[in-house]
């Protein structure tokens, strides 16, 4: 099989509110926004927002989650000043930053935000990839 990724769905338990989070905080703009589904154009990904309890039925389990969903989204930033110039655009934002930027053990640098459904986003430097 390929290696691919084409779609990350969130189950949103507010679809309204987290388009709009994603449109204001990040500043995206979808490219269909249609009732009852939201998709972002990614670089090579697609972030759809779609109800929860839809997506649980699709899926065909329950929609009982809680706590910590045992995933991370992410974001590679070019450099050091650029992951806390975002993140200091963001807390302007009134975005909630759940750790702030720092240098991790591997030679990295990374901090972390969440949006209002606490799906986390980290926002990084890593010195060994080249994007």
């Amino acid at each position: 099989m390929d290696q691919r990724l084409n779609f990350i769905t969130l189950g949103v338990h507010d679809l309204h509110n987290m388009k709009t989070w994603y449109k204001e905080k990040f500043g995206w703009t979808p490219f269909t926004d249609e009732e009852g589904i939201c998709f972002f154009q990614l670089n090579g990904i697609i972030l759809g927002l779609y109800p929860a309890h839809e997506l649980a039925e699709d899926v065909g389990v329950p929609e009982d989650g809680s706590g910590f969903k045992r995933f991370t989204l992410a974001m590679n930033f070019k450099s050091i000043e650029e992951v806390d110039q975002v993140t200091n655009d963001l807390r302007a934002k009134g975005v909630r930053i759940v750790r702030p930027p720092e240098k991790v053990f591997w030679g990295g640098y990374r901090g972390y935000i969440a949006d209002p459904e606490d799906n986390y986003w980290e926002l990084a430097w890593n010195p060994f990839l080249n994007e």
